[in-house]
């Protein structure tokens, strides 16, 4: 018995595990902000920034391709044919290199799920003018100042390597692009808070490893 895939077996596989996975990220990020809006003494948790600010381009840049790899994911699903759209990169398009994608992908949510629930009633999207309560230099945050950002494009990377393609390299470059601008943007806030503190943590910890 052949307990391995051919390439074709998981290009296939991946259509549906993508649409998938995506659908699952899409209702991740709207339950939990649902759930938190509804809390008895509800917390703002999104702050996209000052319209048409950096940090306000940062957030509808993700928003948009989140939205765009969704629905690309799902179109893909229906549709084999649309591979020749996105620019597909053929040559990457092997069982390894696709298995290696998902691997990627799904430790960087899984990674970024856990980081989310660390943060319990911390958790905010964006920079709360009004924040943090505290300065959060612990854990996960012991080895890297910016860890969700970490996940996130560890997820954006394996996101390439399960479609590799010209479409999904503009999301990771678009990806990495934002989330560089906003850690610098987090950083800023952080320091004219918490100037000594923060400083010192700056010192100690690495921005990413």
């Amino acid at each position: 018995m052949d307990y391995f895939y051919s390439d074709q077996q998981m290009v296939d596989f991946i259509r549906g595990y993508l649409a998938l996975f995506y659908t699952g990220v899409a209702l991740f990020y709207t339950v939990r902000i649902l759930l938190k809006q509804k809390q008895p003494a509800a917390v703002k948790v999104i702050f996209p920034g000052q319209r048409f600010a950096s940090t306000w381009w940062n957030h509808m840049s993700f928003r948009l391709f989140r939205a765009a790899i969704w629905g690309v994911c799902v179109i893909r699903l229906l549709d084999n044919d649309f591979d020749a759209y996105l620019g597909t990169f053929y040559v990457l398009n092997t069982a390894t290199m696709l298995s290696l994608g998902v691997i990627l992908l799904t430790a960087g949510f899984i990674a970024t799920v856990l980081i989310h629930f660390s943060l319990g009633k911390y958790w905010r999207t964006g920079i709360d003018p009004n924040g943090p309560a505290h300065l959060r230099t612990t854990g996960i945050y012991s080895y890297s100042r910016h860890p969700m950002f970490m996940s996130i494009m560890l997820s954006q990377l394996g996101f390439f390597f399960a479609l590799p393609s010209l479409f999904s390299f503009i999301c990771l470059g678009i990806g990495v692009l934002a989330i560089q601008r906003q850690s610098v943007a987090e950083e800023k806030h952080l320091l004219s808070i918490y100037p000594d503190q923060y400083s010192k943590y700056q010192q100690q910890v690495s921005k990413w490893l």
